[in-house]
C-alpha cells in the first residue's frame, strides 16, 4: 500500500486515484528484473521433454499473470507482445507491444527478442536470440514461461 499525498489514506498499488479524496496518484513506470533465487520450475527438464496432450512445443505460464495457462506453438514463427495482433497477447505493462518471437521447426525451438524495452530472459540471462530446450525458463515481463515438448 502507498499513502495518498493529500489525505494520507491507504491507496492500493496500481491505483491512479485516491478512493478517499480523488487525488491523482503518480506511479513509477520503472520495471526492474530481479531473479528469484531458490525457486524450482514447475517442470523439470526431464518432465518438460515429454508432456501429454499436445504435439511439438508449448509455453506453460509458471508464475505471473495467467499462471497455469499453456500456449501451444505452431511450426513457424509465433509473435509475443502487448499488441492485440500478437499471436500470444500478454496484456501487461512489463511486456512490449512487439516483445519477442518464437521460431519452432522440426529441429528445435528458438527465441528472438524484438527490441523489447525490458528484454527477454532465458534461465536468468538476457538474450537477443538463442535456442531453447524443454525445461528452460523464459521471462517476458512478469510472465515466467516454461518450455515444454509434447509427446503428440
Amino acid at each position: 500500500m502507498i499513502n495518498c499525498p493529500n489525505c494520507h489514506a491507504d491507496v492500493a498499488p496500481g491505483a491512479t486515484t485516491c478512493g478517499e479524496c480523488g487525488t491523482h496518484i503518480e506511479s513509477d513506470p520503472t520495471v526492474v528484473f530481479v531473479p528469484v533465487a531458490d525457486q524450482h520450475p514447475a517442470l523439470s527438464p526431464a518432465e518438460a521433454e515429454d508432456v501429454d496432450g499436445f504435439e511439438g512445443y508449448a509455453l506453460i505460464v509458471e508464475r505471473g499473470p495467467r499462471a497455469g495457462m499453456t500456449f501451444v506453438l505452431n511450426t513457424g514463427s509465433t509473435t509475443v507482445g502487448r499488441h492485440p495482433d500478437s499471436d500470444i497477447f500478454l496484456d501487461d505493462v512489463t511486456v512490449s507491444r512487439h516483445h519477442c518471437r518464437f521460431n519452432a521447426t522440426t529441429e528445435g525451438l528458438e527465441v528472438e527478442d524484438a527490441g523489447s524495452t525490458n528484454g527477454t530472459y532465458v534461465n536468468g540471462s538476457r538474450v537477443d536470440e538463442g535456442p531453447l530446450a524443454p525445461g528452460d525458463e523464459v521471462l517476458i515481463g512478469r510472465f515466467h514461461l516454461i518450455v515444454a515438448h509434447g509427446d503428440g
